[in-house]
């Protein structure tokens, strides 16, 4: 064999690993802390396709499930600052997590940079059949006047839609006793069957069956109105002073240079606001955003101090 046959052939072997090392180095990967199939996973399968096409390189989902999204933080935590490693995560691991965890394996606040928050989503208080209220106002007084029928039910204990109830008993004045269940359904098939009044979970999952007419949304959790269910009043217009709502957001390590995290936020933005992404997002039941840096930094420590209080009046201890 003559030199450049044997270089012909040397390039011939080479070429494609050396081709999949470019990739490996230009590839972006998504950390998901969740397991496949469920909604932080879906939504970042349809993310990470835009945010390829608005970043100029392949973007690759990378679950790293377990303990409740704790592991996927700690892996981003460990992983380098240069824009190659983002998370999309909920807003329990960063804002809620260091009120109801003893030992935390990351700090959310020092160990990551905010890069965008990509959509919001929030709570409603719906009622069962047997349950004469039409209003907030009127489910108050009813309790009040009832107290043994002062249960709720929520997806499951510790969760947002735990502490949000726990924020309005508190408003309100009410002694209320929670359920936690295994999942919104299990909880509205037995609102629906009148085993318990009231459940408090996310609005998008109970928007069929409100609008069905098996179950009534008195009023939903964030300072605007529901955009699935408009005509029903917010908790701050039906008179009690509480707010609250459930993000996704995207970060990566501490120390990612500003101009990365820049970059990152504006292809960031580009996926969300895309059509086909916002569409999908809402038939996720979830509101696309698409903020600054800046501001998902001010959203993660202003929900940091409005859930703490609610966390530590439910009493709930996660088990170890």
């Amino acid at each position: 064999m003559n030199l450049a046959r044997l270089f012909l052939a040397v390039a011939a072997f080479i070429l494609p690993f050396c081709a999949a090392t470019a990739q490996a180095q230009t590839t972006a990967r998504i950390l998901v802390g969740y397991p496949p199939g469920g909604a932080v996973d879906a939504l970042a399968r349809v993310f990470a396709e835009k945010l390829a096409e608005a970043i100029g390189r392949p973007v690759v989902v990378e679950t790293r499930a377990g303990a409740a999204g704790q592991i996927a933080a700690m892996a981003l935590k460990a992983a380098a600052p240069d824009g190659k490693t983002l998370l999309l995560t909920p807003v329990a691991p960063m804002s809620v997590y260091q009120h109801v965890y003893k030992a935390l394996a990351y700090d959310p606040i020092a160990d990551f940079e905010p890069v965008a928050q990509v959509a919001t989503f929030d709570f409603g208080l719906a009622v069962g059949p047997q349950v004469p209220a039409k209003s907030l106002k009127e489910l108050v007084d009813w309790l009040k006047a009832n107290p043994a029928q002062g249960s709720y039910g929520t997806p499951a204990a510790g969760t947002l839609p735990h502490f949000f109830a726990v924020q309005f008993a508190r408003a309100a004045g009410l002694d209320l006793r929670h359920v936690g269940y295994r999942g919104s359904a299990a909880a509205l098939n037995d609102l629906i069957g009148g085993q318990i009044p009231m459940v408090v979970t996310t609005t998008s999952d109970l928007v069929q069956q409100h609008k069905g007419g098996r179950i009534r949304v008195l009023a939903t959790s964030d300072r605007q109105r529901s955009p699935f269910l408009p005509d029903l009043p917010t908790f701050k217009e039906a008179g009690y002073d509480i707010e609250g709502t459930g993000w996704y957001g995207v970060f990566v390590p501490a120390k990612t240079p500003a101009d990365v995290v820049a970059r990152l936020n504006k292809g960031v933005v580009a996926a969300v606001q895309a059509p086909a992404a916002k569409e999908r997002l809402l038939a996720f039941g979830l509101v696309p955003t698409g903020t600054t840096a800046a501001e998902l930094a001010r959203i993660q420590k202003a929900d940091s101090e409005l859930w703490a209080p609610a966390v530590k009046a439910s009493g709930f201890t996660p088990a170890q």
